[in-house]
């Protein structure tokens, strides 16, 4: 198959450990290559990493295009931009995929400005349809549609990208779900032999501070989620008490940090984290569309709202009807004595 016309996905490593985001978008990437009817490539930069390629092929990856060089050991978008712009223009790509990290969000738009290419930012999904232009009546075959918060997360926006390829798009971590590995497959290694002149390597690394995240939601297998509806960072302690009663993580809609009950880190939805636990809690929480978006595809979700027409019973499993401060006392006095949670 040539590579004309492939799906790539720009894959982020950090010390030669392959991050989550780029097996997703592996995942994500093999499904549109699929629908297209191409391969799957991905290009993968750094220092004494030549065993990651075996991971992205199990994952779905055709080929994968393997710079190794010192000056790549740790990320600066000079270096960055001469490999994947050099290497885009002599394959000609139809797809390039980023993950909306810091690296992605600052190396795909520098990129896009200088292939040039059409660029949409924050995805939350893509997909491959036929696309009918109403100002040219043309049907535009096997189009990528890109859908992303917009309006500061009060709408949903379906973005399709007419542009000559490559079509560019960066991808929120935890949004698109990891394909079961298969550990027999392989693919084609390709070796990239980077140059680089002096104003390339105007910027050095001098020294790194990489600060964790304080939660991590995405594998949390319990979670109890405020809403607006706890009304107050007081009332926030009926949530953490829960969370820590069932051994779960805490976390808030998007209302909720907007109010001062929980920072942002905690926030799920649209404009938050992607979560799929095992058990949602969703507490004074109405369920608007941009939260449902980052927890609908929990394996088990629990509302407690006080309006029984809140839109997150539509979803939810199980509903409590009633007020939180009542509901969530008895739920944890009731698990204590039983001690056990089924999932």
């Amino acid at each position: 198959m040539e590579n004309k016309g492939e799906v790539w996905i720009i894959s982020e490593q950090d010390k030669g450990k392959l991050a989550e985001i780029s097996i997703e978008l592996v995942s994500k990437g093999r499904e549109l290559a699929d629908r297209l009817k191409t391969s799957l490539g991905s290009v993968v930069l750094g220092d004494n990493i030549k065993h990651i390629p075996e991971e992205l092929f199990k994952y779905g990856c055709d080929t994968v295009y393997l710079a190794e060089h010192p000056d790549l050991k740790y990320y600066t978008v000079l270096t960055y931009t001469n490999v994947i712009y050099k290497l885009a223009k002599e394959k000609n790509p139809d797809i390039i995929l980023f993950g909306a990290t810091t690296t992605g969000r600052d190396l795909a738009p520098r990129l896009a400005s200088i292939l040039p290419a059409g660029l949409t930012a924050d995805c939350t999904d893509l997909r491959i349809d036929d696309y009918s232009d109403p100002r040219s009546k043309k049907v535009l075959k096997d189009t990528l549609f890109q859908i992303r918060p917009a309006f500061g997360g009060n709408i949903i926006a379906t973005i399709v990208n007419t542009w000559a390829p490559p079509k560019m798009a960066t991808v929120r971590e935890g949004v698109m779900k990891i394909a079961p590995p298969q550990n027999e497959r392989t693919g084609k290694i390709i070796n990239i032999n980077p140059e680089f002149g002096q104003k390339d390597l105007a910027l050095k690394v001098i020294e790194r501070s990489k600060l964790e995240k304080k939660v991590n939601l995405k594998n949390a297998r319990i979670i109890v989620s405020g809403g607006f509806g706890v009304s107050s960072r007081e009332n926030f302690k009926l949530i953490h008490e829960l969370a820590h009663t069932l051994g779960g993580e805490i976390a808030g809609s998007r209302a909720a940090v907007d109010g001062g009950f929980i920072e942002r880190d905690h926030q799920v939805g649209q404009t938050g984290t992607t979560v799929r636990p095992k058990l949602y809690i969703a507490c004074g929480i109405s369920g608007a569309v941009q939260h449902r978006a980052g927890m609908s595809e929990s394996n088990k979700i629990i509302a407690i709202n006080a309006d029984k027409d809140a839109p997150i019973f539509k979803i939810a499993h199980y509903g409590i009807i009633g007020d939180l401060n009542q509901v969530i006392p008895m739920m944890i006095k009731a698990y204590k004595e039983k001690g056990k949670l089924s999932l």
